[in-house]
């Protein structure tokens, strides 16, 4: 008989038996948060996966969710599975054409939505839209968008009577096994078009084991979620984690709510991405209270004891600033395809600068190029629907992830950049532009940094400002200019830049310096297709859009 954490349902129907009765998430309500138990979440569960198989989802059968974190994406997460179909989140953030392209290369013919507004981006490209497919909207009322094809989730709810879902999670229980396929996650990109990620129930349930292992869990934690669940990071890290050791998770709706939730909600965890880490150390260096014992405890809660970083690299001037201030970052490095985490910082093992050791049944190795290697059972199944592009990063069971990186003698995995990314300059030297681009961030003023130089003589910039600091610097020099044209070409301003970028870079060699650079008067964005949905930069498509800029800067090249 397998085990209650084998697959995802059984971890979760588990986590119900022996918790049911007691409150597991918070979501705010009419200006207050308001709690859910683990057997009303599971009730819910049961009803949706009921209405699923009524609307003919057999085992297999992919079902796409396009919604913002709330409980309903954590209930839809687990009727999917219940119903034994594959769970296919797409990320709120994408344009209508891109999520029609990425439900119909998944074939699916359910799709959940949260909101009218994703209901109208769908609309939008309906002649696109594979025939056949029908819609399962949060909203009570679903409005015009898609017609007859859109039903409310509440009005199906109440046709199912209770008999009918009660037996829904044990045959579920019964029929799933850890090497189905659980979901297909869609890639950011960074690199060219989208592939679907294929995780099974095993690969999720023992990386979710490993990270329990890496880092004690109180029943009685209390964790901040706001990073999205369509993204590997959030669903492994804070939703599977959390349903496995049995802790509290309260959701955050928008960026803007973060620190309000903390102060109301007083969490004890907090994951995310090294974006929101600099700007909670660039809050209190704005007020100047920095260097105030308890500043940091006092914005973000007062209970905090720990914070987790992943997705990219944590500045060591972040990193240092938190940990000053007593609460410890431990940062992480994976993948989805690996499900993600690879590695991770402990309380027992953290190193400044490294993303920690393997967990528990990885193995990590670093090829002759320097690329890092993994191999374990959080190794993804494939790509879908694409056997060749399988075969080209799964080879020999080591999965080739892209990056690179080395470990030191006490095996702690330091990442130093992405193999693609690498730039090999006309004069021979490999220079890791994601390293340059960290350091160069960390500065107040700049918001964003591109590094460019492949096949060329020197390195050049594209610096975005923070228009905020920037303003402040402005207003302070007395410098005067009354358009963002004028201001980034405006002489001072420039100066400015060029001494601060070699204050950032005073301490790499020579050949990566900044030879000559070019301050934007935009940012690269979602909308623009330079960024992610994660909000990772595109460089082809940066490349692409900001070629004459980039040309300009080395038209006197010799």
């Amino acid at each position: 008989m397998m085990g209650p954490d084998s697959t995802l349902v059984a971890m979760f129907l588990h986590r119900v038996e022996v918790s049911g009765s007691q409150d597991a998430l918070w979501e705010r309500c009419d200006g207050r948060f308001r709690a859910t138990t683990w057997r009303q979440l599971a009730d819910e569960a049961s009803r949706l996966a009921v209405v699923l198989e009524q609307w003919g989802v057999a085992p297999g059968d992919r079902v796409v969710q396009i919604a913002e974190n709330r409980r309903e994406w954590i209930v839809c997460d687990q009727a999917i599975l219940m119903a034994l179909g594959v769970h296919v989140p797409l990320h709120t953030s994408l344009a209508g054409h891109q999520l029609v392209e990425q439900i119909a290369d998944s074939g699916a013919r359910v799709v959940v939505v949260s909101t009218t507004v994703q209901l109208e981006k769908l609309a939008a490209c309906r002649d696109r839209l594979p025939a056949g497919i029908r819609f399962i909207t949060y909203e009570k009322s679903p409005g015009a968008p898609l017609g007859k094809a859109v039903t409310s989730w509440h009005a199906l709810r109440e046709e199912v009577k209770e008999g009918q879902s009660q037996g829904m999670a044990q045959r579920a229980l019964a029929a799933l096994s850890p090497e189905m396929l659980a979901t297909i996650l869609y890639t950011s990109g960074t690199t060219g078009e989208p592939k679907g990620v294929m995780l099974t129930h095993g690969n999720l349930t023992s990386n979710v084991r490993a990270v329990l292992a890496s880092f004690d869990q109180h029943a009685d934690d209390l964790r901040l979620c706001f990073l999205p669940f369509s993204h590997i990071f959030a669903r492994t890290c804070e939703l599977y984690t959390w349903i496995a050791g049995g802790s509290r998770l309260a959701l955050s709706a928008t960026r803007e709510a973060i620190l309000p939730d903390c102060a109301e909600i007083r969490p004890t965890l907090i994951t995310g991405v090294p974006y929101f880490f600099r700007r909670i150390h660039q809050r209190l260096l704005d007020v100047g209270q920095s260097q105030q014992t308890g500043s940091l405890q006092s914005l973000l809660g007062g209970r905090l004891r720990a914070c987790f970083s992943g997705g990219a690299a944590l500045s060591d001037a972040d990193y240092d600033f938190f940990v000053s201030q007593g609460i410890p970052v431990y940062q992480g490095y994976g993948l989805t395809e690996t499900s993600p985490v690879v590695s991770t910082a402990t309380p027992s093992a953290v190193r400044r600068g490294s993303v920690g050791k393997p967990v528990d049944s990885v193995d990590v190795r670093i090829d002759d190029d320097g690329e890092v290697l993994v191999r374990g059972p959080n190794v993804m199944a494939g790509f879908w629907q694409r056997p060749e592009a399988t075969r080209q990063v799964i080879q020999g069971g080591w999965f080739h992830t892209g990056d690179i990186g080395h470990q030191d003698s006490d095996g702690f995995l330091f990442i130093t950049g992405r193999k693609k990314d690498l730039i090999v300059t006309a004069t021979g030297k490999n220079i890791a532009p994601a390293h340059l681009e960290n350091l160069l961030c960390q500065d107040p003023l700049i918001l964003q940094a591109v590094v460019v130089g492949d096949g060329r003589n020197y390195l050049t910039a594209l610096i975005v400002p923070d228009p905020q600091k920037l303003r402040g610097e402005l207003i302070s020099r007395r410098i005067f200019a009354f358009s963002k044209k004028r201001i980034v070409s405006h002489p001072r301003v420039v100066e400015l830049y060029a001494q601060r970028i070699q204050q950032r870079l005073a301490c790499v060699s020579q050949h990566e310096q900044i030879r000559k650079f070019t301050i934007m008067d935009r940012g690269f964005t979602i909308e623009s297709g330079e960024m992610t949905p994660k909000l990772s930069l595109r460089r082809s498509v940066i490349m692409a859009n900001c070629s004459p800029l980039i040309e300009a800067m080395y038209r006197d090249e010799k």
